[in-house]
């Protein structure tokens, strides 16, 4: 899931911040609260039971799958109902939302983009939905709005989910998704004019788009049209790549490849900047090894050429020289290393390595400024060193301090490029690298409404069950002490070698602002030190994953941080489940639990949309030994009678076609069931959203004030004075 095909699990935390006025100064309370719903409600059960592998295993709630039936409609109605009554009594819910309204109030920019002579970036002012697109003949000139996705809709749920610039700067495809879904419809704008052209293309998904030199068309991928009724839950197999002509209706497209015999295989395309050959990125779900094919665009009609079709390891397309191809690969080197194959000698003894494996991890590579600009993560803190062409060291990019950066796009031709750079309490900033000078000089700096020296970072590393050395990022008001009884909010993912690096949070800000801890580790399964720290929590492994964020809770209680009845754990997605199987692993360590859009049933994710493609991670119940592992975790399936839960409030989105809404709708009802401590039991499902890419700010906002009032209350972290 890491290449820019899919944007995998894009939930990596609570998106806003709490209130600092009324709240910092508050006395935090001795004891927690367990002020929970009288009466829990109560879900119908059906009579069925499935066998695996000799197995018996129920499922009382499989009719929640049905996702356009009257009956689950109805119980979204009544869950929600429950839900938000709970919600509205909790006393900071109000504050919150008006202090996370205030600091969300800041412009926000993305990295530019330069074609044609003209600069293309998003803005937002601040409280607008979505990020609006500009484009600016000069970098230091008034801009013009682009594309504003919010005249698109009255509730701010149409997004813009990515675009793609011509190279002469005259055309912008561009790809819309509604209500938070992963299809998307792509259409083409006039960038003089600002109007669309007829160009509509539906059914795309896990795509992006690739323009031809002269600007005539570009290639995508797409699927073809599902049914109606399952169009938010079909499973997703045979993508097919197509070029499409402007000024042509999409039923001409030209079919560029596909492979009948192979419906989990899935396909990218890329043009080089020189405009000669057409590069297939292809992926076999979510695993971090692929496939690369070329055409050569030169010659009408030249066959596909499979250059790299061992599926032995991930081969990520840099820039050609010509004939010779530049690929960052994990391929006998587990954190990463560029090489270069000459496709007229594509024999594996004329390769050759062009920037050796190091210490550190390294995550991308760009040609850009006729320099190879490679991006690394060392301990999970980003160092950016510029190569020559032929690999030799040229010079080490200063970055602004320890975080994240991003960026560094562009082409060879290009004297400039431009980066982002984020820590835990610096937003993102933009800057502008200039390859004559080798000076960053910034850009664009957002400005909140908040005191960046008032909080301290620090980095610690703890040991997890089995001896392994796994890093914890902290943040946290200066002068906290160290007496076992600060809010803790403790926040995971760990899984399809995505890594979790130092960013800005409006949300996490503001639990900060109440005196609560905020806590990242990088637990294995992530991509941060490698291949090797991924897989270590892939398939029968996963439980190391779940060892090592429990491990992380373990340490925050032994340091005196916190005690469990003042943490509480959040992820999304992945996250999610990792927030599922903890929880039902070790309830007693937790005082509450907030699963996003997870995954939790292990035995049938498969079965929906692009779900399939997780096996890479997960492996599948379809598998004697991995059903055995799976059946261990899986947190709908570990849920147990007579245990006392932490207070939970499970989130989800009604258009979620990445982890459908079914996973969160059948753990809620079963946790509900199950529950015998008088912690609420809550689900609270946001209509009109899916998994979290594109939700309007309003939206984000909204969730993120309940998330936090949820466990401010339950865990005492600000009561008002």
């Amino acid at each position: 899931m890491n290449p820019s095909w899919i944007q995998r699990f894009p939930c990596r935390g609570l998106a806003g911040s709490l209130l600092a006025m009324t709240l910092v100064q508050s006395p935090l309370l001795s004891e927690p609260v367990n002020s929970g719903p009288a009466a829990r409600p109560v879900t119908r059960k059906m009579d069925l039971v499935e066998t695996y592998h000799g197995t018996l295993v129920a499922d009382p709630y499989r009719w929640l799958e049905e996702d356009n039936a009257p009956e689950t409609k109805a119980w979204v109605t009544s869950q929600n109902q429950h839900t938000f009554a709970h919600l509205e009594t909790l006393p900071l819910r109000k504050p919150l939302r008006e202090r996370l309204t205030k600091l969300y109030n800041f412009e926000r920019f993305s990295v530019p983009a330069h074609e044609g002579g003209r600069y293309f970036f998003s803005r937002n002012d601040g409280l607008q939905n979505q990020s609006v697109l500009y484009v600016a003949d000069r970098l230091d000139g008034a801009p013009r709005a682009l594309l504003d996705p919010n005249t698109l809709s009255t509730n701010g749920t149409v997004a813009l989910k990515d675009y793609a610039v011509s190279e002469d700067g005259s055309r912008l495809a561009y790809g819309l998704s509604s209500a938070g879904s992963d299809w998307e419809i792509w259409k083409v704008r006039n960038v003089a004019t600002g109007k669309d052209t007829d160009d509509v293309l539906e059914w795309v998904k896990f795509s992006s788009a690739a323009w031809l030199k002269d600007g005539s068309g570009f290639f995508y991928s797409r699927y073809d049209a599902p049914a109606e009724a399952a169009v938010l839950t079909k499973v997703n197999e045979f993508q097919k790549l197509y070029l499409h002509k402007l000024g042509t209706p999409q039923s001409a497209d030209r079919l560029v490849y596909e492979r009948k015999d192979k419906p989990k295989w899935g396909f990218n395309g890329a043009v080089t900047d020189d405009g000669r050959y057409l590069v297939i990125h292809v992926r076999e779900g979510t695993d971090t090894k692929s496939r690369v094919f070329f055409q050569d665009l030169a010659t009408s009609g030249s066959p596909v050429v499979e250059l790299l079709n061992d599926f032995d390891a991930a081969y990520h397309f840099v820039a050609n020289e010509g004939s010779v191809f530049f690929f960052h690969t994990d391929l006998n080197a587990p954190r990463h290393r560029l090489i270069a194959i000459d496709t007229r000698k594509p024999e594996r003894a004329s390769w050759r390595e062009v920037i050796p494996q190091s210490e550190a991890n390294l995550t991308g590579v760009s040609l850009v400024g006729d320099r190879l600009a490679a991006t690394y993560l060392r301990d999970a803190r980003s160092e950016v060193t510029l190569f020559e062409v032929s690999g030799k060291l040229d010079r080490i990019v200063e970055l602004p301090g320890i975080g994240s950066a991003g960026g560094f796009g562009g082409k060879r031709s290009d004297t400039e490029t431009f980066y982002s750079f984020t820590s835990f309490t610096t937003p993102g900033r933009i800057y502008r690298y200039d390859f004559k000078t080798g000076t960053s000089t910034l850009w664009r700096q957002p400005k909140v409404d908040f005191d960046p020296d008032a909080f301290e970072v620090k980095q610690v590393f703890y040991t997890s069950k089995d001896g392994t050395r796994v890093p914890l990022f902290l943040t946290y008001k200066k002068g906290l002490k160290l007496d076992g009884n600060n809010p803790t909010l403790l926040y995971g993912y760990g899984g399809f070698n995505i890594s979790l690096t130092p960013a800005f949070s409006v949300a996490n800000l503001a639990w900060m602002e109440l005196g609560g801890v905020y806590a990242v580790p990088n637990l294995r399964g992530g991509g941060e030190y490698g291949e090797e720290w991924h897989q270590a929590g892939t398939k029968l492994r996963k439980q190391n994953v779940f060892d090592d964020f429990i491990g992380a809770a373990e340490w925050l209680i032994a340091n005196h941080y916190t005690q469990p009845s003042r943490l509480a754990i959040s992820g999304g997605s992945n996250g999610g489940l990792l927030v599922g199987a903890c929880m039902t692993q070790r309830p007693e360590l937790f005082g509450a639990a907030l699963p996003a859009v997870g995954v939790m049933d292990m035995l049938r994710f498969q079965k929906f949309t692009i779900g399939w493609a997780w096996t890479s991670d997960y492996g599948s119940s379809d598998d004697a030994a991995q059903f055995k592992a799976l059946y261990a975790y899986s947190p709908l399936h570990n849920l147990k009678p007579g245990v006392k839960y932490p207070a939970t409030l499970v989130t989800t989105g009604d258009h979620d076609d990445r982890v459908v809404p079914a996973h969160s709708f059948k753990f809620a009802a079963r946790l509900q069931e199950v529950q015998s401590g008088p912690a609420p039991v809550l689900i609270r499902i946001e209509t009109q959203a899916g998994h979290g890419a594109g939700k309007p700010t309003t939206k984000i906002i909204e969730e993120a004030a309940d998330k936090l009032a949820f466990i401010a209350a339950h865990l005492n972290a600000g009561a008002t004075r």
